[in-house]
């Protein structure tokens, strides 16, 4: 019987998704979920809610939630992370707040740029906090991340612990449907696609239908027909630099220099970019689950089904020792050969029950691999300023970031790290 310990369950949704998914899987429904989170009403709402759920697929799993944390690892075969820390306020209107004072604009904000340079400061400090206790509680644990900025979260528990870590995403699934349909055609069995990179902007290698490449006609009716009006910035992307990339046009406007520019406004509309949106879907979610709690959490008919999320299928393969396809996020150690080696690549990777093993990828196009290099950058000095505390090393993070850097002056830069650190409080560590 699997112990699966969920950190963050109170993201009610997610957490239905994935744990529902488990309940649904015959070699994991027997499992022991469970639940741990700070906020003790949400915690409460995501225990109802399975419970709910468990009742009416057979009643097999034991749900218990903890406000212990040690005590929810204790003994875990299996930790899926999806804490944010500092929610959407104070942390997320801060990210976006302060830069706008010195022009600087954003979409997202969670996974590069100033935004997600200080997300990954004000977390990694909790998941190294995580790993210690797993290290004395739940030692050959895997930890299964779904918190952004993922390549820079998943990077630094790689680096600086002992435990077993993937990172996990929802791009890759659906990055070659998502471009097929968008320009009418059909993605069906015979579809086979590749994909590496990094998280968020893993690049679509192949897409073949029995063997034919069909690159040459999505870029045919894309020209033709335009791109759909939510997906223009990964349809420039492509015409321009030859390959489709995994994550939506609002988060890639800001990973590159080309689209979001105060001397350029008509872009903004020219590519359809939702400056904001991040917060505008926190609203929209804090809105939305005061109508959704009832039928969610006091739902004594609740069912589900089994999503595409992949953390069940991992945990189900590493059960039954029958292999799955993922695409996960890992140390690249020569995976992609033209990537560094410390940088956190997503490949194909193969789970069974020896665990996760990552593919040998080799040479990205060198255009792809020089844009990724941009964003690596950032990845990897964040990390540094996280694990040494060293405050020059978030300087250099935000100057060497592609969108911040073609908006604003080193002194700019400088002044802006001091006003989010400050901002920040104490939700940050203390930097030197």
């Amino acid at each position: 019987m699997p112990k699966i310990t969920f950190m963050g369950a109170g993201s009610t949704v997610f957490a239905k998704n994935v744990l529902g998914d488990c309940m649904l899987t015959p070699a994991l429904r027997d499992s022991h979920i469970a639940l741990y989170d700070i906020d003790l009403q949400r915690l409460k709402d995501s225990e109802n809610m399975l419970n709910n759920i468990n009742k009416n697929t057979g009643g097999y799993a034991k749900i218990t939630a903890y406000t212990d944390r040690r005590k929810a690892l204790e003994g875990a075969d299996y930790v899926v992370n999806a804490i944010q820390v500092g929610g959407y306020e104070p942390c997320t209107v801060t990210d976006f707040e302060i830069p706008k004072k010195y022009g600087l604009r954003q979409t997202i904000a969670d996974t590069l740029g100033i935004g997600g340079i200080f997300r990954a400061l004000r977390t990694i400090p909790v998941m190294l906090d995580f790993a210690r206790d797993m290290e004395e509680v739940c030692p050959d644990a895997w930890f299964l991340n779904y918190t952004n900025p993922m390549a820079m979260l998943t990077g630094a528990m790689l680096r600086a612990t002992g435990i077993k870590t993937v990172g996990l995403c929802h791009s890759v699934q659906v990055c070659a449907s998502t471009l097929l349909n968008g320009v009418g055609m059909e993605y069906d069995e015979r579809v086979q696609w590749k994909i590496a990179g990094i998280n968020h902007q893993a690049w679509l290698l192949e897409i073949t239908r029995d063997g034919k490449d069909l690159y040459p006609e999505i870029k045919e009716r894309s020209k033709k027909q335009g791109p759909p009006d939510w997906d223009r910035v990964r349809h420039e992307i492509m015409h321009t630099f030859g390959y489709y990339v995994t994550e939506s046009s609002e988060h890639n406007a800001e990973y590159m220099p080309y689209f979001i520019k105060s001397k350029y406004p008509e872009l903004i509309e020219r590519y359809n970019i939702p400056l904001d949106e991040y917060p505008r879907r926190c609203i929209n979610q804090i809105e939305g689950w005061k109508k959704m709690r009832e039928e969610l959490v006091n739902n004594r008919d609740l069912s589900h089904e089994r999503t595409h999320e992949y953390a069940s299928y991992i945990m189900e393969a590493m059960e039954t020792n029958k292999p799955y396809k993922i695409g996960g996020n890992v140390l690249n150690n020569g995976l992609i050969t033209n990537l560094p080696k410390e940088a956190c690549v997503e490949v194909p990777c193969l789970v069974d029950a020896s665990g996760v093993t990552p593919t040998f990828v080799g040479d990205l196009p060198e255009q792809c691999a020089a844009l990724n290099r941009t964003n690596i950058n950032v990845q990897l000095l964040t990390i540094q300023a996280a694990l040494t505390q060293k405050k020059e090393y978030i300087y250099h993070a935000a100057m060497l970031d592609p969108h911040t850097s073609s908006e604003l002056s080193l002194d700019d830069i400088k002044a802006l790290c001091d006003d989010l650190i400050e901002a920040h409080g104490d939700w940050l560590p203390k930097f030197k």
